[in-house]
């Protein structure tokens, strides 16, 4: 997962046409190491319908004071700058709950572009 490290990167990056899922993690997290395991597999899984990035809150307080990110690790999806769903909350996240978010975010993304 390339890691995006300043606020214009990240605005850059979710102004993509395909999604894009950004997770917001930080290095103290015990829920955040709990799916590094999985994520490698997971971003092959989706390779060609979605393209993740992370972020360590600590880095960017500003940025996740503005996407209101409260609990980690938090997963917001963009499609050409506008979120489209997002999976937040202070519980830890299973590899299933995760492609349930994924799958989600693909089909809103889909349905949004249809109308566009």
């Amino acid at each position: 997962m390339l890691k995006l490290t300043t606020d214009a990167t990240f605005r850059e990056a979710v102004q993509a046409d395909e999604l894009t899922v950004i997770v917001f993690k930080t290095t103290w997290c015990k829920d955040c190491h709990y799916i590094e395991p999985f994520m490698p597999e997971l971003e092959q899984q989706y390779a060609g319908k979605a393209v993740f990035y992370e972020i360590d809150r600590d880095d960017l307080p500003d940025l996740s004071s503005e996407l209101n990110i409260l609990g980690i690790p938090s997963f917001l999806a963009f499609r050409k700058g506008q979120e489209v769903v997002r999976f937040v909350n202070k519980l830890r996240k299973s590899r299933e709950e995760i492609e349930q978010f994924v799958d989600r975010a693909l089909q809103v993304s889909d349905a949004l572009a249809e109308n566009q």
